[in-house]
């Protein structure tokens, strides 16, 4: 069952089944006829249509932002700027994709060389909660303009959301199955994996979803985008401004009620300067405004289920048994879904605040002796994603920028997706990039053509 429940207070808004089997098959058929007429259009006609669509999210902002609101508890204020987002999103790819996929001449022993690319059929989306019109759409505008079909199935939580980009999509789309919502199961999804006309996968999810999910996809042969988990680290040097960077760092880790893979989840801090910077994030981490999703001073709502406020507790309360000190005291707010920042320091291995990713508003201090100590804390994770440098030096925090094992790094900022700058991280972190030109190409026949 898809149920929307308000996290605030735990009504059920709405409940829809899931789909059958034979549903399935016709989203399937359909899929596969639309992709046969939508891959022929012109990639210059293609892109017309997602000036259409940005225009359709920007006159429907309030409504979807309200959705994402009721069904995951987002600030409304941040459900409106990911609305916004997803609208920059689309003007991206129509003024940028055809370029992308035009025909490349090469050098080559052949008189005549070139790389062309065409799509390659159904895509499915395995799409996650915590950012339900942006990360869908991530995923599925480079994904259709290159001229595949789009299946996504979403989160079991967020069904008014999809259905709702689903309705905004089929007034852009006048043809039908060139993106349809699948309600599917986790026997659902599998099967669509299996099916032959389905030519890919990308999921947005934990590490484990995505090891279930790759796993079929290499079984069946079928290309995968993996996004998944992330532990970033957020690197302090003693030369950085020290207000500007704990007003960035705590910004970046309670966004989306600390609900998003890219926020800041370790601050590394060099020991010369610990002290003073930890009493500055606990003044502004102490301050946030826990409260209603819709009053526009609030900063931190309720986490979007009671199973991730209880796992978060688990893990605060574990870590404090293991030896963490706790620099501000917070948790989970009665049996409710809220959950009141905390700040944890002394943190060791085999500890859950160093083991695994906390998914909500609990930041993680390490302390290193030297930036060579910072590189190597940073590095210990099983995480790749991203990472942010503050120093006052662009040289110095650039050449640790290098040496980190992740996918992005923001310099003297917080660390945010953009659609001119490729997504993705290593080790268990994912595989494959999404936004961008390197995006575009993950669900594409990249076909060389030599003429003599």
């Amino acid at each position: 069952m898809f149920q929307s429940i308000n996290p605030v207070d735990g009504e059920v808004l709405v409940s829809y089944p899931e789909l059958t089997e034979p549903q399935l098959q016709d989203q399937l058929s359909d899929g596969q006829l639309a992709y046969q007429y939508w891959r022929q259009r012109p990639i210059a006609e293609r892109a017309l249509y997602f000036f259409k669509l940005a225009k359709q999210l920007e006159s429907n902002e309030a409504r979807l932002a309200k959705l994402i609101t009721l069904e995951m508890g987002k600030p409304f204020g941040q459900a409106r700027a990911e609305i916004r987002k997803c609208a920059l999103l689309c003007r991206y790819y129509a003024e940028n994709a055809p370029a992308f996929l035009a025909d490349q001449l090469r050098k080559s022993v052949a008189p005549q060389s070139k790389v062309i690319y065409q799509p390659l059929g159904i895509i499915l989306g395995v799409m996650p909660w915590n950012f339900p019109f942006w990360q869908s759409l991530r995923f599925a505008i480079p994904t259709l303009v290159a001229g595949n079909t789009v299946l996504l199935k979403p989160a079991p939580n967020v069904p008014q959301s999809a259905l709702a980009l689903q309705e905004i999509m089929e007034a852009v789309f006048s043809d039908k199955g060139v993106f349809q919502t699948a309600f599917l199961d986790n026997d659902g999804v599998a099967q669509a994996i299996a099916d032959t006309r389905v030519q890919g996968v990308a999921l947005t999810g934990s590490d484990r979803a995505g090891s279930a999910v790759g796993a079929l996809a290499g079984q069946h042969i079928k290309r995968c985008v993996l996004e998944l988990g992330g532990s970033d680290a957020f690197i302090v040097l003693e030369d950085a401004d020290l207000e500007s960077a704990a007003k960035a760092l705590v910004q970046s880790r309670v966004h989306n009620s600390g609900q998003t893979c890219i926020s800041a989840k370790r601050l590394i801090i060099l020991e010369a300067i610990a002290a003073q910077f930890i009493e500055l994030i606990k003044k502004e981490m102490d301050a946030l405004p826990v409260g209603d999703p819709f009053d526009p001073e609030t900063r931190i709502s309720a986490l979007a289920r009671p199973d991730i406020a209880e796992n978060l507790q688990r893990q605060l309360a574990q870590s404090i048994e293991m030896g963490a000190k706790v620099e501000l005291a917070g948790g989970r707010v009665a049996e409710t879904n809220y959950f009141r920042p905390a700040i944890l320091s002394n943190i060791q291995a085999g500890m859950p605040a160093f083991e695994e990713e906390l998914f909500g508003p609990v930041l993680s201090v390490f302390i290193a002796k030297d930036e060579a100590a910072a590189i190597e804390l940073a590095n210990e994770s099983k995480y790749g994603l991203g990472a942010a440098i503050w120093s006052s030096s662009r040289d110095r925090a650039e050449a640790i920028a290098r040496a980190l094992e992740v996918g992005a790094v923001a310099i003297n900022n917080l660390l945010r997706s953009d659609p001119a700058m490729p997504f993705g991280g290593i080790k268990r972190s994912g595989i494959g990039r999404e936004l961008a030109g390197e995006g575009l190409l993950e669900f594409v026949n990249i076909k060389s053509i030599a003429i003599y």
